[in-house]
């Protein structure tokens, strides 16, 4: 799998809201939950495993499998986050709850996104938006989950180097984030989809705008307080100046993106700094410090690439899983349709026999009138 540079992954969080409790107790432990993915995942997944093992509300238990989905995305921890989102799904399935199935279908899409494949995350979304035509115009979660949906099909674009299409999808998904009346909620998301529209037009040589949506996302994260996309846009940042060959003003923005991240353990994350401060260094002729850091690098870019190896896999497996169960369906259903088409047949079947008998012994029944009749006529 080649390597990205996104962070599109946290647009999940804002989607947890949408299936949050009533009890206080609970919304004040998933807020506290939420507060630490960024920086603490691994505290946002004890949190949320503790929650989980008294809570029964179907709903609930949702929104805690989607929030250790999103804990574990953030470790880079994909065979893990794919399960959990999978149960999230499956939970989802089991309630009438229009909000939470299009939320969960929008999370499942974002991490197929994120493993690339991308026809499935397509699949995903149009199925997703089955519901959401479904939903009130103004409410807040129907706004959230397209602004959302918008965002996904931008960065599927962006990966696939259209650029102008992923510019078109990702100012929709700001359009509609502008509609929440909590704006403070969208915030992260606001950060992601301006870190990646820097992203597209880095690509398209337009440096200017592109360092303008980087200094956006780095504000609307310094507004959520979240580290790690203040260090992805200041990462962005500093490539808008690789390219502009400033290279020491590039070093020092690396540097603070790389001491805002270190209790992450983001994989991607650290990639990304690695590489960055490895091509700035070797272009300053800082030999020994290039080195360093190339292997610091490629150590990071193998531990994320056996992450998403064994997420792959786990994808292959659920993919067969789920065709083999509609083969299953879909035989049953075969098998439904046949019994009743035979169940028909037979009574079909006996109505006709029985009509033929009736017809048969009325015919002997009018002979023998009719032999009676010539015999009193002779």
């Amino acid at each position: 799998m080649k390597f990205r540079l996104n962070i599109f992954f946290f647009i999940i969080l804002l989607g947890q809201i949408s299936i949050s409790a009533q009890e206080i107790s609970f919304d004040s432990a998933m807020k506290k939950a939420r507060l630490e993915i960024y920086d603490s995942p691994d505290k946002a997944i004890s949190i949320s495993k503790n929650l989980l093992e008294k809570e029964k509300d179907i709903k609930n238990i949702t929104a805690i499998y989607m929030l250790l989905s999103t804990a574990n995305i953030a470790k880079r921890d994909f065979d893990e986050s794919l399960k959990f989102i999978l149960k999230a799904k499956e939970f989802a399935q089991r309630t009438t709850d229009l909000k939470t199935q299009a939320s969960v279908l929008v999370s499942v899409a974002i991490q197929y996104q994120q493993m690339e494949l991308f026809s499935k995350s397509l699949e995903t979304l149009n199925e997703a938006d089955l519901y959401l035509t479904k939903l009130p115009d103004d409410l807040f979660e129907k706004q959230v989950e397209i602004a959302r949906s918008y965002a996904i099909r931008g960065m599927i674009y962006k990966s696939q180097s259209n650029s102008e299409i992923a510019l078109e999808k990702f100012f929709i998904a700001i359009k509609n984030f502008e509609k929440v009346k909590d704006t403070k909620a969208t915030f992260a998301n606001v950060s992601v989809v301006y870190y990646n529209i820097g992203y597209c037009y880095l690509n398209l040589q337009k440096i200017a705008l592109a360092k303008e949506a980087f200094e956006k996302s780095i504000e609307y994260a310094q507004k959520n307080k979240a580290k790690s996309l203040e260090a992805f846009a200041l990462k962005g940042m500093a490539e808008v100046y690789k390219q502009k060959r400033e290279n020491s003003t590039a070093l020092e923005l690396l540097k603070k993106a790389e001491n805002l991240c270190k209790n992450t353990n983001d994989l991607i994350l650290n990639e990304g700094i690695f590489k960055e401060m490895a091509d700035n260094y070797l272009a300053t002729g800082k030999s020994q410090l290039y080195q360093l850091y190339n292997k610091k690098y490629f150590e990071m870019r193998f531990k994320r690439e056996q992450n998403e190896l064994s997420s792959i896999n786990q994808a292959i497996d659920n993919h067969n899983n789920e065709t083999l169960k509609k083969k299953d369906d879909l035989k049953n259903h075969y098998h439904f349709i046949t019994f009743c088409i035979s169940i028909i047949g037979i009574i079909i079947a006996s109505f006709i026999l029985f009509f033929i008998l009736k017809l048969r012994k009325e015919n002997r029944g009018l002979k023998q009138k009719i032999k009676q009749l010539i015999k009193q006529q002779q």
